[in-house]
């Protein structure tokens, strides 16, 4: 029988608090990066090699992508967006691996990468605009439109967290139906569409939570 792709296993417990199988997934997907940005970090040269070019390369389209997306410098928003998009990136990838289930796709991570980014969004807007300024932009252009901006922005928060659980976990259930009734060899077409996909998710993840942040703070 197929599990339900609403389930999360619960690994172990500390205490009364059960930690699920995504969160045990995501604090290996962390100590991995973490490792990873120390190795690709600890011996930056003048003149680069090829892997220091290539990290420069990324971080230098990521920020480009901000400022062209929010209008604005991107230093002050990098290291949140440019975190989320590599997070995502190694979050919805990790399906590919044999035994491991990607965090997004069950709905406990989606859930909190979209709160912080509602958080995120009312940080910047009241450090660009003042507390005054900020509450002010939820009247603009006008009164009326106040309750409509409020529910605006608790929607479309909901918005992205469904957006990419829906398509995670739709792709490794359908890969795993697939694997169910047809053998290994069948879902590999599918499994590079995932990977696909999984790329595609994180950069609309990324672009709308920029999309987001930059209404938040305005434009210049």
């Amino acid at each position: 029988m197929i599990p339900s792709p609403l389930a999360s296993s619960v690994v172990f417990r500390i205490g009364p608090i059960p930690i699920a199988r995504p969160v045990v997934t995501t604090w290996g997907i962390m100590v991995l990066m973490a490792l990873g940005s120390r190795l690709a970090t600890r011996r930056l040269r003048v003149h680069p090699d090829l892997p220091q070019t290539a990290l420069e390369a990324l971080i230098l389209a990521v920020c480009g992508q901000i400022e062209e997306v929010m209008r604005r410098d991107c230093g002050p928003f990098l290291p949140l967006l440019g975190t989320l998009f590599l997070y995502l990136c190694a979050a919805n990838l990790s399906g590919v691996v044999p035994g491991v289930r990607a965090p997004t796709a069950g709905l406990e991570t989606p859930a909190a990468l979209a709160t912080i980014v509602f958080l995120a969004v009312h940080y910047f807007g009241v450090r660009s605009r003042g507390v005054l300024g900020y509450l002010a932009s939820f009247a603009q252009p006008k009164l009326i439109m106040l309750p409509l901006n409020i529910v605006s922005a608790v929607t479309r928060t909901f918005s992205l967290m469904v957006r990419l659980f829906g398509n995670i976990m739709s792709g490794e259930f359908l890969i795993a139906l697939v694997v169910a009734l047809a053998g290994l060899i069948v879902p590999i077409p599918l499994m590079a569409l995932e990977i696909l996909v999984a790329i595609v998710q994180a950069y609309i993840f990324t672009v709308l939570a920029a999309v987001f942040i930059g209404a938040a703070v305005g434009g210049e």
